[in-house]
């Protein structure tokens, strides 16, 4: 009951007009960051933080500027969906999984489908997070804290043995694909040795590694715009869509189909971003991944499949509010996005910490009350501006593949101010569409690339700590029964495979 009344009490702060009206731009504001390809929240909430000091000028506290912040950071989560299905391109990693689906649904002019299941499956998964945080924030905290590297090194394990499953029926070429992805991954300065690795030709430009936007918008923005050139080049691209209220609302009445990815993508986002340094990317994907594996039919993902889009976005709105779990509990950031707000409340004078709720109750609770606010505004403001995005995809290709190529170019240089990752970007989108070209499937690369500098740290770390001693992984009460589900996931398909090859007749 108290906890009713202290979040009633804040959700009441955070309908004040100047909050309110904070949050309504910080979500407009997000949505745009999301959107645009190489910003992403981390980028939005950095770039904006020096203006909540004049924020703070006019409010005189720290909770005003906070759930400014907090509402791009919302904003943002959203965003990401947009270009992914309308363009192709990630607006961020964490919608990289969303392009598998979105995609292929705005292309066969369901792109309206598409956003509101993006739409709706985000909010849906904000609510879960929101109340889980509400309710069991001190218990939660501490479950996160007893995860050490050998569970996080499961718990990647898991999501690699899901991957083998997103490459279609082809296991070789799959594992290949991840081999290449984790191969990538290593490029740089070893984390522990501080040794450099794989430096080809001793380009300077590889010492900080293959940073994964680069990665993913030459692969989904560049490689895509190739693909599409190639298989219409008898013909002008324009996708055909309905922009309409009956369209619209028809599109909300097909969300029911979604319930199975949104459920598993809610639960299981915000069980991921709560762990440390996990975040949203990492659970968008592992989502993607368990709602393919308990389809009754897997076939569809990768072709316009609803739960397909449902599952990650709600994975990856779910877990941005996990990922303050950790931060204001026991002042540990659960993803990069989270460091920065960190780092914001530590300016304001404030400790995150587990005496933060007591000492600081003024403070957290019109937070907590904010993020309820911010997630009925964005998904009201998704739901009011769909008709804007479809626009873009009425345009001929002939016009939208200059866009999609200054787009990529622009975002990739926006993110890290480097010349040669424009170039590794251009020269990566060339060889993904080689790739398919060949039938090679692409996405399990770029996934391996994403939470290959996770586990490698997290196996090394683990490995050290138990003297070169792989029981470790078995023995401890969390990390055994991930590590044992991991391995029957990635043997199954194996199996499977190895099964169908004698069964053929020579």
């Amino acid at each position: 009951m108290d906890v009713l009344l202290s979040l009633y009490g804040g959700i009441l702060i955070a309908l004040e007009p100047i909050n309110l009206g904070l949050a309504i731009v910080g979500v407009i504001v997000g949505l745009f960051v999301g959107a645009m390809p190489g910003l992403g929240s981390v980028n939005g909430v950095a770039i904006l933080l020096p203006f909540t000091f004049i924020i703070q000028s006019f409010t005189g506290g720290a909770t005003s500027p906070m759930i400014f912040l907090a509402s791009i950071y919302y904003g943002a989560m959203y965003g990401g969906a947009i270009s992914s299905i309308t363009l192709g391109i990630p607006g961020a990693s964490t919608a990289v999984a969303t392009t598998f689906d979105g995609r292929p649904m705005a292309l066969a002019g369901k792109a309206h489908v598409a956003l509101v299941a993006a739409a709706i499956a985000s909010f849906i998964g904000g609510t879960f997070s929101n109340v889980m945080f509400t309710a069991f924030a001190p218990a939660l905290a501490s479950v996160a804290l007893s995860f050490g590297d050998p569970e996080v090194f499961a718990l990647m394990l898991l999501a690699f043995a899901t991957f083998v499953g997103l490459g279609g029926d082809d296991i070789p070429k799959t594992i290949f694909s991840i081999c290449v992805g984790l191969v990538l991954a290593t490029v740089g300065f070893d984390i522990i040795s501080g040794e450099p690795r794989l430096i080809f030709f001793d380009i300077t430009g590889f010492s900080h590694g293959i940073r994964f936007l680069v990665l993913a918008i030459g692969v989904y923005g560049i490689g895509e715009m190739l693909w599409t050139i190639n298989t219409s080049r008898y013909g002008t691209t324009m996708t055909k869509v309905d922009v309409s209220f009956a369209s619209i609302f028809e599109a909300i009445k097909e969300f029911r189909f979604a319930w199975r990815g949104t459920m598993i993508g809610s639960a299981m986002g915000f069980f991921v971003g709560i762990l440390p340094a996990a975040g949203a990317t990492p659970g968008s994907l592992m989502s993607y991944g368990v709602a393919k594996l308990t389809s009754k039919d897997p076939d569809k993902f990768g072709k316009g499949e609803i739960n397909g889009i449902a599952a990650p976005e709600a994975a990856n709105n779910s877990a941005s509010t996990g990922a303050m779990l950790p931060m204001m509990t026991l002042g540990i950031p659960g993803s990069p996005t989270t460091a920065v707000l960190l780092a914001g409340m530590v300016i304001w004078g404030l400790q995150p910490g587990p005496l933060l709720f007591t000492n600081q109750p003024d403070f957290v609770w019109p937070l907590i009350g904010s993020f309820y606010i911010a997630n009925v505004i964005a998904v009201l403001v998704n739901l009011a501006f769909i008709p804007v995005f479809l626009w873009m995809l009425r345009m001929p290709f002939t016009i939208l593949s200059p866009m999609i190529f200054i787009l990529s170019l622009v975002g990739t240089y926006a993110a890290y101010l480097d010349m040669f990752d424009v170039s590794l970007m251009v020269i990566v989108g060339f060889a993904a569409f080689f790739l398919r070209i060949l039938d090679y499937p692409v996405a399990p690369a770029v996934l391996a690339i994403v939470l290959g500098p996770i586990a490698e740290p997290k196996l090394r770390q683990s490995l050290l700590f138990s003297d070169g001693d792989f029981s470790i992984f078995f023995t401890r009460p969390i990390a055994g029964p991930i590590t044992v589900v991991a391995l029957i996931l990635i043997f199954l398909p194996l199996l499977k495979f190895i099964k169908d090859k004698l069964k053929k007749p020579a």
